[in-house]
């Protein structure tokens, strides 16, 4: 008897012989049934084995390649293409006629190691490894267009230089003020108490160094004399007055208290006597230059005090330090300013000469080598693309920038006396063309 069993892996049926407990069991599950033959019940059997066999199992469809291949060959294509993108652009090489004079040309020729050979420059022209400088760009042409955004070449931020309150301001935007107008006024009151102390100081210490570089008067010295000589005349008194209680001790007239009392002032006032001679010599010789010096030491401190007040006093008048335009107001009257707390950074004002202005520009790394100092420029601004401005290459800046690519250039700008602050603003675009000469010297200087 078989039976057909499924294979998972095949995906096919295969029979195989059935066991002999199997059929025995599937035969002893058909009922017993004397009356019916054998080959009826063989097809029973076979009827209900057929029942049992498992349903076949569909092949799986083998999946199709197709979209995986698609997706490779479009990432292979777009890793290719940003290769590409990411490669610098060749420059065009330069080539010099044979012969050529030109000394720069031929020190570069002779440091890359050419033969001078055709062979030879076709190999350093096809690989790059030559340096190439650019070619001679004609002065009525444009060598190179760059954007950019004016900037005044000096911006001022007026700094009040003492704490206070604004008791009055004088800032508008726009308005063009002259060096040294008044802007601005601080509260005095406590600069001038500061100042009228400082002063009175001062008044004191000159009066100590003077009563000591002049000494004592001459009557101070004559009551000095006197009372030495009044002591000497004491001096004498007692000195009579014990030799008579010596004499009348050893008669012994008198006792011993009045001879030791006689004797005690005798030598009380030899004493005094020498003392008022060492105050009289002092007196004459005049006050210690130790003391004299310490007293021209005060003085010279309370000095510097009185010029720092007189400096604090004249701060409170805040002044334009430049001639020029307020672009900015920071500031009202009322308010309290105080330059230490915010540490040198608040101003009352933004000022700049509008005069002198130059335009700010990066210019990429393979371009530099186009710009030189006093290079001729011409500039347009967007906002005045009908007035065209003329300046130069002021400067290339040390340093370039690693992020960005590229050097900062700064083109001064020629601006007309009347057209002052009136069409240039501060931070307006700017496209700056480069020719190919240079701007003479004495347009530069202005």
């Amino acid at each position: 008897m078989i039976f057909e069993r499924d294979d998972n892996v095949s995906g096919s049926v295969a029979t195989e012989p059935l066991s002999g407990s199997l059929a025995g069991s599937l035969a002893s599950s058909l009922p017993a049934d004397p009356g019916r033959t054998a080959s009826s019940r063989g097809a029973d059997l076979k009827a209900k084995v057929q029942s049992l066999r498992l349903a076949e199992v569909k092949q799986r469809p083998v999946p199709s390649r197709l979209p995986w291949a698609l997706t490779l060959l479009l990432a292979a294509s777009t890793a290719y293409f940003a290769f590409k993108a990411q490669q610098p652009a060749a420059r065009p090489a330069v080539t010099t006629p044979a012969g050529a004079s030109d000394p720069a040309v031929a020190s570069t020729a002779s440091a890359s190691g050419s033969t001078g050979k055709p062979g030879d420059t076709a190999a350093t022209t096809a690989t790059g490894s030559t340096p190439t400088d650019a070619a001679p760009v004609d002065p009525s042409k444009i060598a190179l267009e760059s954007k950019g955004y004016i900037i005044p070449v000096h911006q001022i931020l007026v700094s009040p230089k003492v704490s206070g309150m604004l008791t009055a301001l004088n800032i508008e935007e726009g308005r063009r003020v002259e060096k040294g107008e008044i802007l601005a006024q601080i509260e005095t009151i406590e600069y001038d108490a500061d100042l009228a102390r400082v002063r009175a100081n001062l008044a004191l210490a000159k009066a100590r160094l003077a009563e000591l570089e002049n000494g004592n008067r001459s009557e101070e010295k004559d009551q000095a004399r006197a009372e030495l000589a009044e002591a000497e005349h004491n001096l004498e008194q007692a000195q009579a007055d014990w030799d008579r209680a010596k004499k009348l001790r050893a008669s012994k007239t008198i006792s011993i208290d009045e001879y030791e009392q006689s004797e005690t002032q005798w030598q009380i006032t030899e004493q005094r006597v020498t003392r008022l001679r060492f105050a009289l010599e002092l007196m004459l010789k005049g006050a210690r230059e130790e003391r004299i010096e310490q007293a021209r030491a005060e003085v010279a401190q309370v000095e510097a005090d009185l010029k720092k007040a007189v400096w604090r006093q004249d701060n409170t008048t805040v002044r334009a330090p430049i001639s020029g335009t307020i672009l900015k107001k920071n500031a009202e009257e009322g308010n309290i300013v105080n330059p230490v707390a915010f540490n040198g950074s608040f101003s009352l004002c933004d000022m700049a000469d509008l005069a002198q202005l130059e335009v700010d520009l990066s210019i990429n790394e393979r371009d530099i080598s186009r710009v030189f100092k006093q290079q001729r420029c011409e500039i347009v601004a967007d906002a005045w693309p009908s007035r065209k401005y003329q300046g130069y290459v002021d400067r290339l800046m040390p340093i370039a920038d690693r992020a960005k690519g590229s050097v900062s250039v700064r083109v001064k700008l020629i601006v007309p006396a009347e057209e002052e602050g009136v069409y240039l603003k501060p931070d307006m675009a700017a496209l700056v063309r480069f020719y190919g000469d240079k701007t003479p010297l004495e347009t530069a200087a202005k």
